[in-house]
């Protein structure tokens, strides 16, 4: 069972006494074998390049000059990321909420993360490397969707690959439906966003917990 914290002075006291060396997290966590170290490999696989070509979500992250993070979900069907060779690839930009944020990241600071993700299979894929933004008329027809081109692409020139093992989908039970939350029962995003900014609560009662952008995927 798990001990509950107590209250207010918590975070100060936890400030005071963080980790703040490598060597105390290798005390804590040990030291990794040179199997693990040496994992990585810096360009793709043909087994690798099945993988993202059976992909369908995978996350991605950017951090500005400042080193703010962001860490954005993206989603198409699969193999619809471009695979341009053991080096490249691009990703479609597809339509959302115009905040930008991992494009104003890329402007200043090209490093970039993904993690692939493959549905009922607990390994996922990492890709570290540097991005640009490119508005190629080929490149976005060769990404279309439903007829529609993305604006935009990313294209990520690979610094580093390589496999997450299976623990934290495994602790997690991401994949076996008997864990899995009634829908009903989280909070939906419009409710999230008018608690946000102090409005009333939404009417999310039968039928009304849909947002209308879930008709306008593309």
């Amino acid at each position: 069972m798990a001990i509950a914290l107590k209250p207010q002075d918590t975070i100060e006291r936890l400030r005071q006494e963080r980790i703040s060396t490598l060597d105390e997290i290798y005390d804590r966590n040990g030291i990794p074998n040179e199997t693990i170290v040496n994992k990585h490999s810096t360009f793709l696989t043909p087994s690798i390049e099945e993988f993202i070509r059976r992909s369908p979500f995978f996350l991605m992250a950017t951090a500005d000059g400042d080193g703010n993070c962001d860490v954005s979900p993206k989603g198409d069907p699969a193999g619809t990321v471009r695979i341009f060779d053991a080096r490249t690839l691009a990703i479609p930009d597809r339509r959302g909420n115009r905040r930008v944020d991992g494009h104003r990241n890329i402007l200043e600071n090209p490093h970039i993360g993904l993690i692939f993700i493959i549905p009922n299979v607990d390994e996922t894929l990492r890709v570290n490397g540097r991005a640009f933004i490119s508005a190629d008329p080929n490149l976005l027809a060769s990404m279309a969707m439903d007829g529609k081109a993305p604006n935009l692409a990313i294209v990520v020139e690979i610094d580093e690959v390589y496999m997450h093992c299976a623990r934290a989908f495994l602790r997690s039970g991401l994949w076996q439906p008997e864990q899995w939350p009634d829908p009903e029962t989280v909070p939906t995003l419009r409710a999230i966003v008018a608690e946000q900014r102090g409005l009333p609560a939404p009417d999310e009662s039968a039928g009304k917990r849909q947002e209308e952008y879930r008709t306008s995927l593309y």
